[in-house]
């Protein structure tokens, strides 16, 4: 007897049961709505409180990554601590490079038998950011490390301006 099924029969729902349990039933449509992990029974992430007693919860400020701030809490995938004395560092390892673009070299290399002007286009420059700031956070016994990609210098002012607020909630 062949373990397989048959390729001509069609898709693996449609197969005859045949002895596998599964075969034969079409697959469960996901209903929607909010994730859960497996295997546990309260239903989504509950990180573990005080004795057990559930988290208060108090809106989210901001967040930078994957850290969440509140007024009094930082929320990390790691657990809850307190905000009061944490210690906030970034690390920018972005870098920005400005280059010539391939279309002004070529428009000042067609044009510069009619007009030497053309010259001026190989002034023009593209600036491009790549990279990525790390900001970490330390205390109550924790510490959190997170990168944030960045794409242009503004970004990176932003993430800057998101620590600059984050330590003033810890002081």
């Amino acid at each position: 007897m062949n373990q397989y099924p048959d390729p001509h029969q069609g898709e693996p729902w449609q197969q005859p049961s045949g002895g596998n349990p599964g075969w034969g039933l079409p697959p469960e449509p996901h209903t929607g709505g909010q994730l859960e992990p497996y295997g546990n029974p309260t239903g989504g992430y509950q990180p573990a409180g005080m004795g057990g007693m559930p988290e208060p919860t108090e809106p989210t400020l901001d967040t930078i990554g994957d850290i969440a701030i509140t007024q009094n809490t930082v929320i990390t995938p790691s657990g809850r601590f307190p905000i009061r004395g944490t210690v906030w560092t970034t690390t920018d390892m972005s870098r920005t490079e400005q280059s010539t673009p391939v279309w002004a070299i070529i428009v000042a290399i067609l044009f510069i038998w009619t007009c030497l002007l053309s010259l001026l286009f190989l002034l023009v420059k593209d600036t491009k950011t790549t990279g990525h700031i790390q900001v970490t956070v330390q205390g109550g016994g924790h510490y959190h490390a997170t990168q944030i990609m960045v794409s242009n210098s503004a970004y990176v002012q932003h993430v800057q301006q998101q620590v600059n607020y984050a330590r003033s909630l810890a002081a």
